[in-house]
């Protein structure tokens, strides 16, 4: 399989960080749908990142949908998976990964509204807007995380722990003067571990190309 996306995308990166975890091996193409994006025009025509191609040649993108299709090909492979079976823990699941996208998608507009936009067309009132969904979806995150402090581990993590992570790291990269720190301890400290994991080293966050650990 082949991933195609920029590791500094929180979407691209936590694919490259769950087909490590599921034990599907991938080569990665840092190919950015900006600065490249003629070349990323000719491999996705919606030039949407992350793109998987799958070994048969098809052609996935969304990071949700590829890693749903992540998770059948890791259960005929490797067996593991990183969502709950049982009800109630996908249930939790489900909700602490759709904040932690949540946040990912704001910290994004804010990004793509202060680097794309020129700064005398700058919406204000909608800066605002987003930035409070942004705080809103941490305020929730960080209060189930203290409540319930994950186990951060590679055999243990699993994809709402991973993605909150892979989350946090981006918007403290690129727009940390927004989220404070100081605000959110429990975040912190559970990003501080994660990016401390073979899986999380091997595809940082930046330009740079995921390497297989060891």
């Amino acid at each position: 399989m082949q991933l195609i996306g920029m590791l500094d995308s929180p979407f691209v990166r936590r694919v490259a960080i769950s087909l490590q975890l599921l034990g599907l091996p991938f080569e990665h193409h840092p190919v950015s749908v900006f600065r490249t994006f003629d070349q990323f025009l000719g491999i996705n025509p919606v030039v949407k990142a992350p793109t998987l191609i799958c070994d048969d040649g098809e052609v996935l993108m969304d990071s949700t949908l590829v890693l749903e299709y992540a998770e059948a090909l890791s259960a005929s492979v490797s067996g593991r998976s990183l969502v709950p079976s049982d009800l109630p823990g996908l249930q939790r699941s489900l909700r602490v990964t759709g904040l932690a996208m949540a946040a990912c998608e704001k910290s994004v507009q804010i990004v793509y509204e202060r680097e794309l936009r020129p700064a005398e067309k700058l919406h204000q009132p909608w800066l605002v807007r987003v930035s409070g969904q942004l705080l809103a979806a941490y305020d929730a995150l960080e209060a189930g995380f203290e409540k319930h402090p994950a186990v951060i581990a590679s055999a243990t993590i699993d994809q709402a722990t991973l993605t909150t992570a892979v989350a946090w790291q981006f918007t403290q990269q690129m727009v940390p003067d927004t989220v404070p720190v100081a605000r959110y301890p429990a975040l912190a400290a559970l990003s501080a571990a994660a990016e401390q994991l073979p899986e999380f080293a091997a595809a940082p966050h930046g330009a740079g190309t995921y390497r297989q650990p060891g």
